[in-house]
């Protein structure tokens, strides 16, 4: 089959010729359909991330959706043509890569069925952005009346937790270039600061004197960065950065509640994102579509790359 992997940490991003996987006991071979790109993959495949082991070469890409083509021995939980999505981080690292036409996981791999309705392009790019949006907004809630900062909410986890945040009540100050300002209002976005244009803590502090309930930064991955703007909390409120940058005891000696975010992802938690998503609860950001030829040019960082929203692989 054919896959973009990498030989090495740090290696150049290649569509090889790998062998197609078999399923073992208790695995599900799926037949790929489309993948969602995800910052994190480049920073798995450079080694500044290693969550846990390696296989090499490495397939890349976590995110997928596809359809069951086979059952291993003692499978029961999906059949054979089941259309299903998921996120496979699975150790080790590349083995379950979805940036590929196959992959074979445990059928209690952190999938679920693509609902009715569910076009299999948005399934693939639902599990990492969406999924973290949702359980994010989940861990903070309740937001009912309280100033939520967004930094970064234009990308693929910001869109999905704009809504998810709007939804859940929080007055929305959506941190994003200013040709996504509308889409952010659309979101339900009750402000919207260009950055690029204004020094975003000025900006924030001018509107909001006495600082913000909640800061939820999917952007900044230096501590030094985060700690500026965590200092528009205020007491009593919540930090949160999805970079591991947060300065958890500090913060609390300011009276703050600083929150390192990790995914938990589950089957429950795509089911819920998918219906919020078929419901029309929870509109998809923008996706941008391309071929598994196209991968290694839209991952060269050297590359014009889209601005906003998801960039899902279409196999």
């Amino acid at each position: 089959m054919r896959a973009v992997t990498v030989r090495e940490y740090g290696g150049t991003p290649a569509v090889a010729e790998v062998p197609t996987p078999e399923p073992g006991p208790g695995q599900i071979l799926i037949r790929l359909r489309a993948a969602g790109m995800n910052p994190m993959d480049l920073w798995l495949a450079s080694g500044a991330w290693k969550p846990m082991p390696a296989t090499f070469p490495m397939v890349l890409g976590a995110d997928g959706a596809g359809v069951v083509e086979r059952l291993g021995e003692g499978t029961s939980r999906y059949s054979v043509r089941d259309y299903v999505f998921g996120q496979f981080l699975i150790a080790p690292l590349g083995s379950a890569g979805t940036y590929a036409e196959y992959v074979a996981v445990s059928e209690d791999a952190p999938l679920a069925r693509v609902p009715s309705g569910l076009d299999g392009v948005v399934a693939a790019a639902l599990p990492t952005a969406g999924g973290a949006g949702l359980a994010l907004v989940e861990q903070l809630e309740p937001l009912a009346d309280k100033t939520v900062l967004i930094v970064g909410a234009g990308g693929g986890v910001g869109s999905f937790a704009t809504q998810f945040a709007a939804d859940a009540g929080g007055n929305v100050i959506a941190n994003a270039r200013a040709d996504d300002a509308e889409r952010m209002r659309e979101y339900g976005a009750k402000e919207t600061i260009d950055r690029r244009a204004v020094a975003l803590p000025a900006a924030v502090r001018q509107a909001h004197p006495d600082g913000v309930d909640i800061l939820i930064d999917l952007t900044n991955a230096d501590a030094a960065g985060f700690a500026a703007l965590a200092s528009l909390v205020k007491p009593g409120g919540t930090a949160m950065s999805t970079n591991y940058v947060a300065d958890e005891a500090a913060l609390r000696a300011s009276g703050v509640t600083g929150i390192n975010f990790v995914l938990p992802m589950s089957s429950e938690l795509l089911e819920r994102l998918a219906e919020a998503v078929v419901d029309g609860r929870i509109i998809t950001p923008p996706i941008t579509r391309i071929s598994l030829v196209e991968v290694p040019v839209a991952l060269n960082p050297g590359q014009v790359r889209p601005a906003k929203g998801k960039t899902v692989i279409a196999l």
